[in-house]
């Protein structure tokens, strides 16, 4: 049904790094979720009002603010959608993410109100609503449809990695649990005479629910707004992609910036044979870029770092160094590493030093262990560090 509907109405549906398509995608996927939301708000909040029941009401009223998420949804794809300009020269793909934050906050609203009436009813000693078959009947399509429309979005929202259209086919499915369990209730009310108002209790139970969905989809938007780091599969792939070009030893500072999906930036580090032919190497480093970016959907850059991989000394007392830092933290790596003998006194090492950012010790401490461990190897040792941040989030 998803392909079918993505063929209908979508033009070129399977070119989805296209803006025009993804676009398109976003607008379908809204479409669809108004109008089905539309449906079952007006079907729900009539049944509700017929037969009292607080739940079934609350229910109808969430398809409402649903209308809502899903023109967010239009919206943020149509402005998500603009091309790069002057004042934003990575283009508008952040929106999506400002979109998805705005659906979270409306599973949000829509969990407090519910816990409120559903709280005052159970304090209140509300009765039990009398249900009717018709009710339950309504409950049951209304199930069925939010469960379609949560693979609906869920699919869209795999095939164009989009977190909003994700966050709304999370929102479908808090939905379709939420439903079943006021379709419990009415079943037990059928059945059984209980002493307490288990529709509101169902209610209670049910907010609860939509709040953890709601905190849960907006923590999620949030570290993407704010920058959280890339995949790990993606950090290992650019990796092994990068370091299967002839002449590359070794990488390092591979930061990703995300400005969105389909907008992403990435720099590297890549270090070579310091005496390598630099005409060779250079176009080993545009081939690289071009490929990476072909591949990966990712503009990069490369900066080239020359080290001496054929000086025996060098080399051992890397490792050593190496090695070493592991005692203060096994997270720790360096790179770049240099010697520069001044004297018989004397033998500078100059390297980077990489801390993760859950190594809590500060650099001037860190400066000083490294330096106490170095002369640990060779008293004549001393140690020009440079600090850098892991953007890796590995």
């Amino acid at each position: 049904m998803t392909e079918l509907l993505a063929r209908l109405f979508i033009k070129n549906s399977d070119n989805i790094k296209d803006n025009t398509v993804r676009k398109a995608y976003g607008t379908l996927g809204g479409v669809v979720g108004i109008v089905c939301n539309l449906i079952l708000c007006v079907i729900k909040i009539t049944v509700g009002l017929i037969s009292g029941s607080i739940s079934i009401m609350a229910d109808g009223l969430n398809n409402l603010s649903d209308m809502g998420s899903s023109l967010v949804t239009i919206i943020g794809f149509k402005l998500a959608g603009k091309p790069a300009d002057r004042d934003h020269p990575f283009g508008h793909g952040r929106i999506e993410y400002i979109s998805a934050f705005i659906v979270s906050l409306f599973i949000l609203i829509v969990g407090i109100d519910l816990l409120e009436s559903s709280f005052t009813a159970l304090i209140n000693g509300d009765k039990t609503p009398i249900y009717s078959i018709w009710a339950m009947l309504i409950l049951v399509i209304s199930v069925l449809v939010k469960l379609w429309m949560f693979l609906f979005n869920r699919k869209l929202g795999k095939k164009i990695s989009s977190d909003v259209l994700l966050a709304t086919s999370k929102d479908s499915l808090n939905d379709s649990l939420a439903t079943t369990a006021v379709l419990l209730s009415v079943g037990v009310s059928l059945i059984v005479e209980l002493p307490f108002n288990l529709d509101a209790l169902m209610g209670v139970l049910v907010s609860f629910f939509i709040l953890w969905a709601g905190i849960s989809s907006a923590r999620d938007t949030l570290d993407q707004i704010l920058g959280k780091p890339p995949e790990k599969e993606l950090i290992e792939e650019l990796e092994n992609t990068i370091l299967s070009f002839k002449g590359f030893v070794g990488i390092h500072d591979l930061i990703v910036h995300n400005y969105g999906p389909g907008r992403q930036f990435a720099s590297v580090h890549v270090e070579v044979p310091q005496d390598i032919d630099i005409v060779k190497c250079h176009e080993q480093v545009d081939l690289c870029e071009k490929i990476v970016g072909e591949q990966f959907d990712l503009s990069l850059v490369i900066h080239m770092d020359p080290i001496d991989i054929n000086n025996e000394v060098v080399t051992e007392t890397k490792q050593k160094m190496a090695e070493a830092i592991k005692v203060i933290d096994q997270n720790l790596t360096l790179h770049d590493f240099r010697m520069t003998p001044l004297s018989e006194k004397r033998i500078n090492l100059i390297f980077d030093v990489v801390v993760p950012a859950d190594v809590k010790i500060s650099e001037k401490e860190l400066n000083e262990k490294i330096i106490n461990l170095a002369k640990l190897i060779n008293p004549i040792f001393e140690c020009v560090i440079t600090f850098d941040k892991d953007f890796s989030g590995l």
